[in-house]
């Protein structure tokens, strides 16, 4: 499934991101079991319909659920205490290097650019330039626009 759309993302070099993740984890972690969204409660007296949320959606939810499980962390991929980066959030939400986590990477940097200037070239740059808060608000950001743009 292909789960790109039209949009207006910068383009980033694919080696870009391959390359990253060798200086940040020469040797990969195997991927933690994702934890599950939450649910959303609804009003007995009014049926919403169904949302199914699309593969970068559902990695950018993940990931977001395992910071608040295992902690947040800046300068470092994995922490250990457990806690991880947004790259490493990312990574293990979605268990792979897959489409999935790609567009979610580039719509979480995107969001990060709109929110705080154009000048981070990486989440991790990103990351650990921010505090919790604002890095938290960009993910509910890029889960928002994911959402609304269905993917």
């Amino acid at each position: 499934m292909n789960t790109r759309t039209q949009n207006d993302f910068t383009p980033l070099d694919p080696g870009l991101y391959a390359a990253a993740f060798q200086l940040l984890d020469p040797q990969p972690v195997a991927p933690e079991a994702p934890s599950a969204p939450a649910p959303v409660p609804s009003s007995p007296a009014i049926a919403l319909p169904e949302h199914w949320p699309g593969p970068v959606e559902k990695t950018l939810r993940d990931a977001l659920g395992f910071l608040d499980t295992h902690g947040w962390a800046r300068h470092s991929l994995i922490h250990p205490e457990g806690a991880r980066c947004s790259i490493g959030a990312l990574r293990a939400a979605a268990g792979s290097r897959n489409a999935a986590y790609r567009d979610a990477g580039n719509l979480l940097l995107d969001e990060a650019r709109r929110r705080h200037g154009k000048k981070w070239q990486t989440i991790p740059h990103w990351n650990d330039s921010h505090t919790g808060a604002q890095v938290r608000s960009v993910w509910e950001a890029a889960i928002h626009r994911a959402h609304h743009l269905n993917i």
